[in-house]
């Protein structure tokens, strides 16, 4: 089915509504991370931080609807980016491609950075064995730091989609 069909038209707001939601959920679970969980952490011990965030990663690591959403929202994004071009709407297709590469930035800091850390607290092992919590120090240094961008890159690229879902509507709206 072509784009520029009603058909097409409705599948392409579908989809850039999707990415959208998605995005901002992401951003919103980074931002929660910034503005509570971490600064709640931080005002504990090192031993309940190291109990805490291993069992936040544990759950985020072992929930299908987190990974389903953290993977959908770039292939729904850049499906979307795709779909705007070949849909004659390339007015929004940047925007959305814009969004669809912020959000590829996020994804590799996760991968490069936060994921890494993440396992090496898990590697630690049981906290209250722990004696030297050295590993405290350096995980909320970087891991914090790299959340922030995460969440700034994620917000973003929301606004991006924002801006493109406007501009999807003024251009669908006038076929």
């Amino acid at each position: 089915m072509h784009g520029n069909t009603a058909g097409g038209s409705r599948i392409a707001t579908a989809l850039l509504t999707v990415s959208a939601v998605l995005m901002g959920l992401m951003a919103g679970l980074f931002f929660a991370f910034d503005v509570s969980v971490m600064p709640g952490l931080a005002r504990g011990d090192e031993r309940t931080y190291v109990t805490a965030m291993q069992n936040i990663n544990a759950v985020i690591d072992g929930n299908g609807l987190f990974g389903t959403v953290f993977v959908v929202a770039l292939l729904a994004t850049a499906a979307s980016a795709v779909v705007e071009f070949r849909g004659g709407r390339r007015g929004v297709a940047p925007w959305v491609g814009a969004a669809a590469a912020l959000y590829l930035v996020v994804l590799v800091i996760t991968f490069a950075v936060n994921i890494p850390l993440n396992n090496e607290l898990a590697d630690a092992g049981d906290a209250a064995g722990l004696t030297d919590f050295s590993i405290v120090e350096k995980f909320k240094g970087t891991w914090v730091t790299t959340n922030i961008i995460r969440t700034l890159l994620c917000t973003a690229a929301l606004t991006a989609l924002s801006r493109a879902l406007v501009l999807h509507g003024r251009a669908t709206a006038t076929r």
